[in-house]
């Protein structure tokens, strides 16, 4: 019934459709036909009519496309059509042949080029037939060429990236997924386009062939079947010329399409509103230009109108640009005045002012558009970083609250955790962050800079040079990304302080739906919400997640009858999750790769804890101190070569101290005791640190 009461086009639409192969496979077939049987004068216009639609559809659908991607079929489309062109040339050259004429279409190009002046025609044909072949054919080959070539030594480092937002969670599987499917779909696509322009360049050459063979061997059979040379020239010259140009049009206009596809920038637009946006972008040198042209046109001897009209359109575009360049600004300005708005506020705001956020983000006035980008903008990555904490440490995070601050550099951004400045960073918005992975990819042009997440040397880089990038090795990320890794680093490191009493209440309540005896049992007869708050705080503090909150409680219960003290508690609890810390670090067969500390080093590190001195060991001064930290790095980084997880393991006795020590210039180091390394499958010790000759 909704098929019947379905418009004709819906219900053609629905028809090709559903018989979408069966057509493809028919006119294949077609195209041989016509290779073999001879056509008709009337087929043949009628097929050289679609030739010339097809060729104009395609050069159409290449100019609005968004994304070169888009038109992923553009090879194949390709072939086909050339297959087509050269079954037609060779239909029309038997007619030719044959029966002296190749239908209407023909003889009327033929007619209306050629005309009375011959020779004019012929040099017309030729010079067409001369950009096909030298100019539009020969650049979309190596353009296409070097298109591969480029985005083949990109995917590495588009790879990469990939993997890095997936390690910052900032994107989640399936995106990941979808974005390595897409970069494969890229690379697939230019390395098709690449083989596919040897078709144009053939099919180039084979139309020089068909012409010359078209003109000489009809004069031949024309003179042949008793016509005077005059007129053999003539009819057969008339005849090549119009059968030229009909393939020769369509030829260019698919070489045309060809070589704007793998030239387009994938900028979310089409071709037409891009350029207008880009020349409009500059209003200055468009004004420049129009007085320039006005200028000339008022030149003894030059006709002035063309230059005149010309130089009002540039002066047009000129004030569009100013006008939207001034609107953007005014928006902007708008944006960094809604923090100063706030000192003007009445009574009934005064409540608001009060508050303080718990996770904040101040930004300067350029980086506003960052946080209104759909599709990739920062608080969609908040909001995945959100997600990603939940999941791994069983905690959710407050909302992080963007706002701008006009006494902030306009590239700036500072990250507040309750009020306090905690970090702060640069980043350019527009361009991409270019980061060696250590494949020495030599000196980028751009601004040098540093991560600031991590504090590596960088180079901000044009986005026109994104490509040439990571064709040298350098992993690229844009500005979002990088803000947002950035904050992501800063609260796994501030995790333990964003817990609140309020957050262990909802955390207690949701227990208790599933596990309500021991949240009984231990809250509020044992501890209260301010204990296992501090437990909960240490925890997140080394690293630990909380999401078995049940399994957390019960070793609270157990371990709370003999102390209160947070510190001894916080150990239990670890033993408790030993399984949960080892699955964190071990590798994918179970292995546990560690680094260990000579025996007498930690009996000399447990005389220094507990306050005496055992007689054996010696004292542990602050110059061991620091020579057993620099020992211990240098060690930890020797084993961590080629990308293993190194955890150093201690006596569970000295295992807080040693914490405290490693994490002031390791902090990435996790410290793990041997009770809780018990639950690994294998342990495979790295390094053992020994310090005999420190004193």
């Amino acid at each position: 019934m909704a098929e019947a009461q379905a418009n004709p086009v819906q219900r053609i639409g629905g028809f090709l459709q559903r018989w979408a192969d069966w057509l493809l496979g028919l006119g294949v077939l077609g195209l041989v036909v016509v290779l073999i049987v001879p056509v008709a004068p009337a087929v043949l216009d009628v097929l050289l009519a679609i030739n010339l639609a097809a060729s104009l559809l395609l050069l159409l659908l290449t100019l609005n496309a968004k994304r070169s991607i888009e038109l992923s079929t553009f090879p194949a489309i390709l072939l086909f059509t050339t297959l087509f062109r050269l079954g037609l040339n060779i239909a029309s050259t038997r007619l030719i042949m044959t029966h002296g004429e190749g239908g209407e279409m023909i003889r009327a190009f033929g007619e209306y080029v050629g005309g009375a002046h011959l020779a004019v025609g012929i040099v017309v044909f030729l010079l067409l037939v001369v950009i096909q072949f030298i100019v539009i054919t020969k650049g979309s080959g190596r353009i296409s060429e070097v298109a591969a070539r480029f985005v083949l030594d990109a995917m590495p480092g588009k790879q990469m990236a990939i993997d890095a937002d997936l390690n910052a969670g900032m994107i989640d599987a399936d995106e990941a997924r979808a974005r390595r499917t897409a970069v494969a779909r890229e690379a697939e696509f230019h390395g098709a386009m690449d083989g596919a322009s040897k078709f144009v360049r053939g099919d180039a050459i084979a139309g020089l062939v068909i012409t010359a063979i078209n003109l000489i061997g009809g004069i031949a059979f024309g003179t042949f079947k008793g016509l005077s040379l005059s007129e053999a020239v003539d009819r057969y010259s008339k005849l090549t010329i119009g059968d030229g140009l009909v393939s020769q049009i369509p030829a260019l206009l698919v070489s045309t399409a060809a070589a704007v596809l793998v030239t387009k920038e994938n900028s979310g637009s089409s071709l037409g509103t891009s350029l207008l946006d880009q020349v409009s972008g500059s209003p200055r040198a468009a004004r420049i230009a129009a007085g320039m042209l006005g200028v000339i046109g008022f030149l003894p001897g030059i006709p002035a109108v063309p230059f005149l009209v010309l130089a009002g359109a540039l002066l047009w575009i000129g004030r569009r640009g100013a006008a939207q360049a001034a609107a953007a600004e005014a928006e902007r300005a708008q944006g960094a005045e809604a923090a100063a708005g706030a000192a003007a506020s009445g009574p009934d705001d005064l409540a608001e002012l009060l508050q303080v956020d718990r996770v904040s983000l101040e930004i300067g006035y350029r980086l506003v558009p960052l946080v209104q980008e759909s599709g990739g903008g920062l608080l969609e990555h908040i909001a995945r970083l959100r997600r990603k904490i939940a999941q791994e440490q069983g905690l959710q995070l407050p909302p992080v609250r963007v706002r701008d601050n006009v006494r902030l550099a306009p590239n700036s951004y500072r990250i507040l955790v309750g009020g306090s400045e905690v970090a702060r960073g640069e980043v350019e918005p527009g361009m991409w962050l270019a980061m060696d992975q250590g494949q020495d990819g030599g000196k980028l042009e751009g601004k040098p800079a540093k991560d600031p997440a991590f504090g590596l040397p960088a180079t901000w880089v044009a986005a026109a040079r994104r490509d040439e990038a990571e064709s040298r090795g350098f992993v690229t990320v844009d500005a979002a990304s990088v803000l947002a890794t950035h904050l992501s680093e800063v609260l796994h490191n501030q995790l333990g302080e964003l817990v609140t009493r309020d957050d262990v209440k909802a955390l207690l309540d949701g227990v208790k739906r599933t596990a309500p005896a021991v949240v009984e049992e231990i809250v509020p007869s044992k501890m209260s919400y301010g204990d296992v708050q501090r437990v909960l705080r240490g925890l997140l503090r080394e690293g630990v997640p909380i999401r078995n909150l049940p399994a957390i409680l019960e070793a609270l219960a157990d371990a709370s009858a003999r102390t209160k003290e947070t510190e001894p508690l916080v150990e239990a609890v670890r033993q408790r999750l030993a399984r949960t810390i080892v699955e964190r670090h071990a590798d994918r067969e179970g292995t546990l790769h560690a680094v260990t500390l000579d025996p007498q080093v930690e009996v000399r590190l447990a005389a220094a804890l507990s306050g005496g001195r055992d007689a054996e060991a010696a004292a542990a001064t602050p110059a061991w101190m620091h020579a057993l930290m620099e020992r211990t790095a240098a060690s930890v980084a020797q084993a961590a070569k080629g990308g293993k997880d190194i955890v150093l393991v201690v006596r569970s006795n000295v295992r807080r101290f040693v914490h405290e020590l490693v994490h002031a210039s390791m902090p990435k180091v996790s410290v793990l005791s041997y009770n809780e390394i018990q639950p690994a499958r294998s342990v495979r010790t790295a390094a053992t640190i020994r310090l005999e000759e420190v004193r």
